[in-house]
């Protein structure tokens, strides 16, 4: 937006006085009338000639300080009208910072809140991104190695997905219990098994070849005739009714659940109403069996 004056424009009004102001200090000087000379006409003339001269010279020495100070004057107006205009502002009218603050991560526990859009007719590509890196083993017991696998075009975080495996496997909660195992991600190597985030189609594909079918229900498997334990990224994306909007406390299930069928165990139902529901309780599906309800648990050893 232009100033009130336009900073191109002349300051200096030639066919008028510049105006001045009231600050004595700022008027241009001034000389008191001149005498008449004595000895008549020509003295009068000479007086009136030299009169003359001195208010032009005093008009041309005062213009050219005008002239110079509206100089100076449209120098600042350009400059002010530049910085206002290169200046970013901020609602308050202040001059707002050249770089804006970034917005704050996500904790590990807000992403895994979350639930994440996915179909549940999603056939991937049925290639693998290994997770690079290792987490060591935090315990000394048995230890188990493992490898982090992700479906390529899934568009989820398979770095939160390795993360989650790491902390839930060596939680005292679950197969770590009591230091008697723990389990290393490695990259590269021959883990003892291969934890795979993969779509409902790849899943159903790598289950098939242990004679597990996992379309019913859009489930996940541990296909024991191979490497792979597969973990369904719908139902990691989405969830399931019988945990409904507790999607952490379910990605800890699907982990542990699958990862005990690796380790020998096998599926199990609660016996007690109101009781935890047993980790190896296929609790995708349900939370009540022979009329008995249980509560979701995602853990072997809830109440360490």
């Amino acid at each position: 937006m232009a100033a009130a004056g336009e900073p191109y424009a002349s300051v200096t009004r030639w066919e008028t006085a510049p105006d001045v102001g009231t600050d004595p200090d700022d008027a241009p000087p001034t000389g008191e009338p001149a005498v008449p000379a004595k000895g008549g006409g020509k003295g009068r003339t000479f007086t009136g000639i030299a009169a003359a001269a001195v208010t032009t010279v005093l008009a041309v020495v005062v213009a050219g300080q005008v002239t110079d100070q509206g100089a100076d004057d449209t120098v600042g107006a350009r400059s002010q009208a530049r910085d206002a205009r290169d200046a970013p502002v901020r609602a308050n009218g202040g001059a707002a910072p050249s770089v804006s603050p970034s917005a704050t991560p996500l904790t590990y526990e807000q992403k895994m809140g979350k639930v994440y859009a996915l179909s549940p007719t999603l056939e991937g590509p049925g290639t693998f991104d290994a997770i690079p890196g290792v987490d060591k083993a935090p315990g000394k017991g048995q230890k188990y190695t493992y490898r982090v696998d992700v479906e390529q075009g899934l568009g989820l975080d398979g770095e939160l997905f390795a993360e989650a495996v790491q902390k839930t496997l060596n939680d005292n909660r679950s197969w770590a219990h009591n230091g008697g195992r723990t389990f290393e991600r490695i990259h590269s190597g021959d883990p003892d098994f291969v934890i795979t985030l993969a779509s409902p189609g790849t899943t159903a594909d790598w289950c098939a070849r242990s004679g597990l079918d996992t379309t019913i229900d859009n489930v996940s498997c541990d296909s024991a005739a191979t490497e792979r334990v597969m973990i369904n990224a719908y139902r990691w994306a989405r969830g399931s009714t019988t945990y409904g909007d507790q999607i952490h406390a379910y990605r800890q299930m699907l982990i542990n659940h699958e990862i005990g069928h690796r380790l020998g165990y096998s599926h199990v139902t609660c016996d007690k109403e109101g009781d935890l529901a047993p980790v190896m309780q296929q609790q995708t599906k349900f939370l009540e069996y022979d009329g008995i309800r249980c509560r979701p648990n995602p853990w072997p050893y809830p109440k360490s």
